[in-house]
């Protein structure tokens, strides 16, 4: 009989090792480490994370595992929902879009978590983060069309990965990671709505809770508890309920060839993904013709229908929240005509109440492509033309945005970018050292490693 789709996903996961990790892998985790790392200083001061972190201060538990900058101790299932809602909070972590899009450093908080309660040492932090992005970028190719295409939401592929990565760490046998797979595969089936029309804090918050139900659902297993072992293929599992096409080989082929990490993207704009490549053409227009807001006539923005969908539906055009704003692409379009330039501040109560922003944004128009659409994912195209009142016009292509594989973000630009996200609560010494950290933790307690992080 031929093994289960989870078996086959848990062999692999339990066999490899960080000495089976070439040192780009090894070097690309800890780049993904940094700059998730920073996005958690940048996630520190906002009002969800601070909900959270309120609610299980208020319950408070066995101290397992550490919050991210805070230094609170808690147990290790709680503070993964926080640690990995602070790397989320900005929509500034790093994203992966095939057939679906996804964060795949979401999941780094339950290796961390877990580690820190397993008292391992940060190599095997890197395994599990290594298995982490590369089940969750393999289930984002898995389904065809994607499952957000389907119009339910990446957590769905997310509840799938985050017990491997739990499991990992915990040691479990093989029977055990199959039943973490089960049971956390049996529920978070998270609908699109977090990401459509008017966004909520939900947006942030759904996949987070889905890594921290796989730390709970590898806890379960180890103590024996039960699951569904069929629940990828099996009579109403993930492939009859959510189907109907589905590529085997992109989920399970070729296992450890080569690592899925290495073609992940890193964020050089705190929006959301599909806004990249418009937001740098768009800058690169109005930089390099020195082109002021008030002299613009009309903008013509060309993108792939679904991006259409998403970007330009009518909540897009008068945001009112920070969660809108960003996934917003009128928005971050005529923000950054204004200010020449997108950063965290760009979605502040006080940029929001920018007049010049709503003087400019309803002269953003989106045009769906087809050509652009069978471009897509393979490339992330955008046309932008601005037209000027003094009868001018100016235009730029581009296929991927900057931190794309293609034009990855050089640990200069890591570097700069933590430091903006940090700037409020470390000093430049403090930056540093934590920089010197992450990128020599190897042998490293995850306890000790944890430690370091603290404000």
């Amino acid at each position: 009989m031929e093994k289960s789709i989870s078996r086959q996903i848990s062999e692999f996961a339990l066999k490899l090792k960080y000495e089976d990790l070439p040192a780009e892998v090894v070097n690309e985790v800890k780049r993904y480490l940094y700059d998730s790392i920073g996005c958690a200083y940048g996630g520190y001061h906002t009002k969800d994370v601070n909900i959270l972190r309120d609610i299980y201060m208020t319950m408070g538990g066995k101290e397992e595992a550490t919050l991210i900058g805070f230094g609170d101790k808690i147990p290790a299932v709680n503070a993964t929902l926080v640690n990995s809602l602070m790397v989320r909070a900005l929509d500034f972590n790093d994203i992966y879009w095939k057939e679906d899009p996804s964060h795949p450093s979401d999941l780094i908080p339950a290796a961390l978590s877990v580690g820190e309660l397993a008292n391992l040492s940060m190599k095997n932090v890197i395994v599990a983060i290594v298995l982490a992005y590369e089940f969750e970028q393999r289930m984002c190719e898995f389904a065809v069309p994607g499952v957000r295409e389907r119009k339910w939401h990446h957590a769905t592929i997310t509840q799938f990965v985050s017990p491997i990565v739990a499991g990992k760490l915990l040691g479990l046998n093989e029977d055990q990671m199959v039943n973490a797979i089960g049971i956390n595969g049996s529920h978070n089936h998270t609908i699109g709505c977090p990401t459509a029309g008017k966004l909520t804090m939900m947006k942030n918050t759904v996949d987070p809770m889905a890594v921290q139900e796989g730390v709970f659902a590898a806890l379960m297993a180890q103590k024996g508890y039960s699951g569904t072992e069929q629940v990828f293929e099996g009579k109403e599992g993930l492939m009859d309920v959510f189907g109907p096409d589905w590529n085997l080989e992109k989920l399970l082929g070729g296992l450890g060839d080569k690592f899925k990490i290495l073609e992940c993207s890193m964020k050089a704009f705190p929006t959301e993904a599909l806004t990249h490549t418009h937001i740098t053409a768009a800058l690169k227009v109005v930089v390099n013709n020195n082109i002021s807001y008030d002299q613009i006539e009309s903008v013509t923005i060309t993108t792939i229908a679904r991006a259409c969908d998403i970007l330009f539906d009518s909540h897009k055009y008068r945001p009112e929240s920070r969660e809108t704003a960003d996934h917003s692409l009128p928005y971050c379009v005529a923000a950054a005509l204004v200010d020449h330039k997108i950063t965290t501040n760009t979605f502040s109560d006080e940029k929001m109440k920018d007049p010049r922003i709503w003087d400019v944004i309803d002269k953003i128009k989106g045009e769906a492509s087809e050509e652009f659409e069978k471009m897509f994912p393979a490339k992330q195209p955008s046309k932008v033309v601005i037209k000027t009142k003094d009868g001018k016009e100016f235009s730029e292509y581009l296929e991927y945005p900057k931190g794309d594989p293609r034009e990855p973000m050089t640990t200069d630009d890591i570097e700069n970018k933590f430091k903006a996200l940090s700037s409020s609560l470390l000093n430049e010494e403090k930056q540093k050292s934590i920089k010197d950290v992450i990128f020599n933790c190897d042998d490293l307690k995850t306890r000790d490693f944890m430690t370091e992080l603290i404000v």
